[in-house]
């Protein structure tokens, strides 16, 4: 009895420290991500992490409470990944407890910088500028660095279903997703300021708002006389490869390819099958492409599959082909998953073992017989803003084609979605996205959803295709608009410092008085 007393006071002295406070407010900033959109929360939690980094009083305390703060953030935010490796426990059952975990700790050090930049500042407008800023930069770091992992970003949290989400993306057609990181940073700061704050904030969010009503108030112009059919076989992963299975599969990419062109009243203008549909080599498969076009005919049909190149190298990919000749197009993934598809350099053993997929060139634009020129994406590809078009043939529209069955129904697919809507809004392009068990979507250019099949559903979907509107800010300037913002964002807040520190008063020499 005598030990139960100092452990009753002990456990609770040791959970309210910094360090864990910073963990804890992590968590309650996940909250505010994809699918949940508690965005209130981040006006609890800015101010106090500012405040904590203005008491730090040592650079290596606010980096250790700073990675305390993005571990939280991210093993909440990245939970998901850990989905696939119960699909294939049996083999990687040993990774179960560190996949989550490590990915955490690794991205939870981009958080270093924007606390190593404000350690030394009281809270107030400065400290929150140059935090903000720095946080796009950690960002911006985040997304190239290391082959990139531009997930968790704070300007996905807009994102937010229905008509209040398409209303409060509509800043990133100018800023893009980066410049949203940045106005929601300074948003959930100004409690630091009281209610001066709070006036200001709820000015800022009428202001964004009203800027949102207006871009998507105007008449819409009518859809394009082109209809999208987009199946969505439900594989299972990681599926069977013998034979009887593999055939059972290609009968069902047929069977839901006849049924597409039938939902589309017989005359479809495009049918798309998702990442990896097919299990044969549409490149060199002369038998599977004539097998596909007795049933499409002339209708192009834009299908995920596997390539192989001339040098033996294996690329996920996307082939089009229009009736039975050789593929009219060809678009290879150039953001291959870590440890996914491949295994970085920098880890000395294959953990991927028979996985060893090579890039692709770069984006690119299709431009197939009979369509609109197309701007692919395979996969998380879509997660990379500013990287998604090629910016000398700018496409019509952006297909989206992915397999996201390996996450289940887990935040991972929905977050992947939200942050997909994204790359819509900032190039000013209708979106097609075709998953192989959901979500697959046809996305305005605005950003909302026109048309959805939910996750982990078997059917067709057919839209027409919306028409794209003038490209923004972003579109024409890409990721140079983010890093302008942010550096303009710090050098302001540098520039009040130095204001306020010439208009204190100094203090007063007692032996000359």
């Amino acid at each position: 009895m005598q030990l139960i007393q100092p452990l009753a006071t002990a456990v609770p002295r040791r959970f309210c420290s910094p360090a864990w406070r910073m963990f804890g407010l992590g968590l309650l900033a996940a909250l505010a991500l994809p699918p949940f959109f508690v965005l209130p929360l981040l006006w609890i939690v800015v101010p106090n992490v500012l405040r904590l980094l203005g008491r730090a009083g040592t650079v290596r305390k606010a980096a250790w409470l700073a990675w305390c703060f993005g571990f939280g953030f991210n093993l909440l935010g990245l939970f998901w990944v850990t989905e696939p490796i119960l699909i294939m426990a049996r083999q990687f059952w040993w990774a179960v407890p560190f996949a989550a975990p490590g990915l955490a700790a690794a991205v939870a050090c981009y958080m270093i910088l924007p606390a190593a930049a404000v350690f030394w500042l009281r809270p107030g407008l400065p400290m929150l500028l140059i935090f903000a800023g720095t946080m796009v930069m950690a960002n911006l770091a985040q997304q190239f660095l290391f082959t990139g992992f531009p997930w968790n970003f704070w300007g996905a949290d807009w994102a937010i279903p229905g008509r209040l989400g398409t209303i409060m993306m509509q800043p990133a057609w100018i800023i893009g997703m980066h410049g949203l990181t940045l106005l929601t940073v300074i948003l959930a700061g100004m409690p630091l300021f009281g209610r001066r704050g709070w006036a200001s904030a709820a000015a800022m969010l009428i202001v964004w708002a009203a800027f949102g009503v207006w871009r998507t108030s105007a008449g819409a112009a009518p859809d394009q006389k082109l209809a999208v059919a987009m199946i969505q076989p439900d594989f299972a992963v990681p599926g069977r490869f013998s034979r009887s299975a593999l055939r059972l599969r290609w009968r069902r990419d047929l069977m839901m390819t006849r049924q597409a062109l039938a939902a589309a009243g017989g005359k479809p203008s495009v049918v798309v099958w998702p990442e990896t549909a097919s299990p044969a080599l549409l490149q060199s498969n002369s038998e599977a492409r004539a097998a596909i076009a007795s049933i499409a005919g002339r209708t192009p049909v834009l299908a995920g599959s596997f390539r192989f190149t001339r040098s033996g190298k294996l690329r996920n990919s996307l082939i089009a082909i229009e009736g039975k000749g050789p593929p009219v197009a060809i678009y290879d993934k150039w953001k291959l998953v870590p440890f996914g598809e491949y295994t970085p350099a920098i880890i000395p053993i294959k953990i991927t073992p028979g996985l060893g997929f090579t890039p692709g060139p770069g984006p690119r634009t299709l431009h197939v017989p009979g369509i609109p020129p197309v701007g692919p994406m395979i996969c998380y590809e879509s997660i990379f803003s500013g990287e998604i078009i090629d910016p000398h043939d700018r496409p019509a529209w952006l297909l989206n084609i992915s397999d996201n069955a390996w996450f289940g129904d887990t935040t991972g697919p929905r977050q992947d979605f939200a942050t997909t809507r994204l790359r819509a809004v900032e190039e000013g392009l209708p979106l097609a996205v075709d998953t192989n068990s959901g979500i697959s979507a046809m996305i305005g250019p605005h950003g909302s959803v026109r048309a959805e099949l939910g996750l982990d559903r078997r059917g067709i979907l057919v839209s027409q295709l919306p028409v794209a509107i003038s490209p923004g800010m972003f579109a024409k300037y890409g990721l140079t608009v983010d890093g302008v913002l942010s550096f303009y964002a710090v050098s302001l807040g540098l520039v009040l410092l130095i204001l306020q520190n010439l208009q204190s008063p100094r203090p007063v020499d007692e032996e000359a008085s």
